[in-house]
């Protein structure tokens, strides 16, 4: 690909120069940008910023890709960066990227970028391009959502952090021919970033919340419940939480955390299982013990169902329980759901065993405040 410039979507592409090395150190060394793209030289320096201008850059046109400085039209002045990497000319397929100075983001610049050189990409010749971040990094997978790429999946271990282990990456991708426009999410966002009854708040599962998503799945109660039975590693919650905004992004989990509202205490945890091709949703819920007793779980539940009807669309929520957790069934009954059945032998037990699940479903118009 020629280093030309392009001039699309209210942003200009260019070639780098040499007065940008003071933008690009900024950019380049900024927490964020270093703990999202492991790449980058640790500690960044003036004469890193040199080196990609004079060299790196112009090395990555010349391989087949691109690197373009992201600038301001009405100043030139630059704003981040975008490119493509890792072409395979026969596939015609290529990586895109990009970065974002500190003072530029919140604008819309990533975005813009990516629709320019997507459509610059896809015009000379590019049918295939895949988009890559960590799980975690959740705004530049909004980004790829924005702009019309669409989930692949987790490429697992596909990254190497800087000291010398491996991360997952989300794959993202966009065909030349795919209609324009965003990616219609299957789950959408909390309004306002949660849902609340005044005295429960539900939020996304975050990473932050990896030491009380221990705590409550490793207690002896909670433990007896899972399927199948058996704690937890650390790891495994940890993953867990790194994940949850891709998986909320594609629309396969929406993970959440319970909070007391008036303490901002953290009582437990929920989830909405999202069966796209079913249009129905499989709700779950665990508190901790001290929260119990309180009609937390009843709400939860309640506002749960309600976000799953009249936000994603669902014709049907379900649970399913142990049928010996009479405390469960009796949330399920005060929310409304109506017990549908039993099923036998459905859950994994300890060794070999299998154990029964009761089945409670809830359609539009049966919940009960």
């Amino acid at each position: 690909m020629k280093p030309e410039t392009i001039e699309n979507h209210g942003v200009r592409l260019r070639p780098f120069r040499l007065d940008d090395v003071a933008d690009v150190v900024v950019g380049c060394a900024d927490p964020l940008t270093q703990r999202f793209l492991d790449g980058l030289p640790r500690p960044y320096t003036e004469a890193d910023a040199r080196q990609w201008i004079v060299e790196g850059a112009p090395a990555v046109f010349a391989a087949g890709g691109a690197a373009y400085a992201v600038a301001d039209p009405a100043t030139d002045r630059l704003l981040g960066a975008v490119g493509l990497s890792h072409p395979i000319p026969q596939r015609r397929q290529a990586e895109i990227g990009y970065w974002v100075l500190p003072g530029a983001r919140g604008r819309g610049v990533a975005t813009a970028a990516t629709r320019a050189l997507a459509g610059h990409a896809f015009a000379s010749g590019i049918d295939r391009l895949e988009l890559l971040a960590q799980v975690e990094n959740v705004a530049s997978q909004r980004v790829a959502v924005t702009t019309g790429f669409r989930p692949e999946g987790v490429r697992r271990g596909g990254g190497l952090t800087p000291g010398g282990g491996r991360r997952d990456l989300a794959v993202w991708v966009r065909l030349a021919d795919d209609p324009p426009g965003p990616y219609p999410r299957p789950l959408p966002d909390l309004p306002g970033g949660r849902l609340t009854d005044g005295v429960v708040v539900l939020r996304r599962l975050e990473p932050e919340d990896t030491d009380e998503m221990y705590r409550l799945n490793t207690s002896p109660d909670v433990v007896a419940s899972r399927v199948p039975p058996g704690p937890p590693t650390r790891e495994e919650i940890a993953r867990r939480g790194l994940g949850a905004a891709n998986q909320w992004l594609v629309g396969t989990v929406a993970a959440m955390t319970i909070l007391d509202a008036a303490s901002g205490a953290v009582a437990g945890t929920c989830m909405l299982l999202h069966d796209q091709p079913g249009g129905q949703g499989m709700l779950g819920y665990s508190l901790f013990p001290q929260w119990r007793g309180r009609g937390y779980a009843t709400r939860t539940v309640r506002l749960l169902a309600r976000w799953g009807f009249e936000q994603v669309g669902l014709a049907r929520v379900w649970a399913g329980t142990l049928p010996e957790n009479l405390a469960s069934r009796r949330v399920l009954e005060r929310a409304g759901f109506r017990y549908e059945g039993l099923l036998r032998a459905r859950l994994p037990g300890a060794g070999t065993s299998r154990g029964d699940s009761t089945v409670y479903g809830l359609l539009p118009g049966e919940l009960v405040d």
